[in-house]
């Protein structure tokens, strides 16, 4: 396994950042960590890459134990953190080659490894980094975290305020990068990027929600979901929260989602509810179910437990 955690907990004074979480990632494996700000990921990614310390439990990252082994990690691993980290008056050339240096390479050495990102951040190579847009700063964040060529990929939310085109195109390059046989683990809050995921780690409160495949997360969510929909938004969703066997109620682009308690649900007693409630233009049928949904579910679940 290139990542094996067991049992690993950290906590600042009495907030628990991470509690009792395991998990491992196989080579090669692009594994996800999903959950939204202050679930755990950043406190979870530090301690894997020897940044802290955990409180309690154990992990390995390529086999080299996370206390004793620390520096030998550090040589084997590329670690991109949420914030934009390199030197903002270097350029971006200058960027690229002082990383190189410090882990005792070259540019042209792994340039295979970089090349198609180096590519299209090449034409602004002498420009400093501060002076780059969002997405160029995160390409040039991810060639410094591979110009050692390390075999496990730490990305730390790295779309995180990132415009969609950028998103998507660094997301084709992580698949890119896996076929390579780098193991990689990201965290995001973004859902959508589960399902780009080969398994994910729901998290929320520092635990571990669920792991699975994002097609057998849905697949195994047996609840149904109702897409509602009224003239006045803001009052539906007062409204569906007074309703007596309403589980769950929370905005989903333009509808509602809700899910009830009841096993024999009626969704016409829900409608007369709402007509009752002075609503116009209603709107309920099912919905398709996403990983957003099977995560608020699970959220929901954890905090009633």
């Amino acid at each position: 396994m290139s990542i094996s955690v067991k049992n690993i907990s950290k906590s600042y004074k009495t907030v628990k950042a991470v509690d009792n979480i395991s998990f491992e990632v196989a080579d090669g494996e692009l594994f996800g960590l999903i959950g939204p700000d202050g679930a755990g990921k950043t406190t979870l990614f530090r301690i894997l890459t020897t940044l802290l310390i955990a409180d309690e439990g154990a992990a390995t990252v390529a086999n080299y134990d996370v206390v004793k082994e620390y520096k030998s990690i550090r040589n084997s691993v590329g670690y991109m953190p949420g914030k934009f980290s390199l030197y903002q008056d270097l350029t971006v050339e200058e960027n690229l080659s002082f990383f190189a240096t410090i882990f005792g390479t070259t540019i042209e050495e792994n340039y295979d490894l970089i090349k198609d990102i180096y590519v299209q951040i090449e034409p602004f190579k002498k420009r400093r980094a501060g002076k780059l847009s969002g997405g160029m700063k995160q390409k040039l964040a991810l060639c410094c975290a591979l110009i050692h060529a390390p075999k496990v990929l730490f990305l730390d939310e790295p779309t995180t305020g990132v415009d969609p085109v950028s998103r998507k195109e660094f997301w084709e390059m992580l698949k890119r990068l896996k076929q390579k046989g780098i193991t990689i683990l990201v965290s995001t809050p973004y859902m959508d990027e589960a399902a780009l995921c080969d398994r994910v780690a729901l998290i929320q409160d520092g635990k571990i929600l669920e792991i699975n495949t994002p097609k057998n997360s849905v697949a195994n969510h047996k609840k149904i979901i109702y897409d509602v929909n009224t003239s006045d938004t803001y009052k539906l969703i007062q409204d569906l929260k007074k309703y007596p066997s309403n589980r769950s109620v929370y905005a989903f682009g333009e509808y509602i989602h809700y899910t009830d308690t009841q096993a024999e649900f009626d969704p016409n007693d829900l409608e007369l509810y709402l007509v009752q409630n002075n609503h116009k233009q209603i709107e309920i049928h099912q919905a398709e179910i996403t990983i957003e949904d099977v995560f608020m579910d699970l959220a929901a679940s954890n905090k009633v437990n």
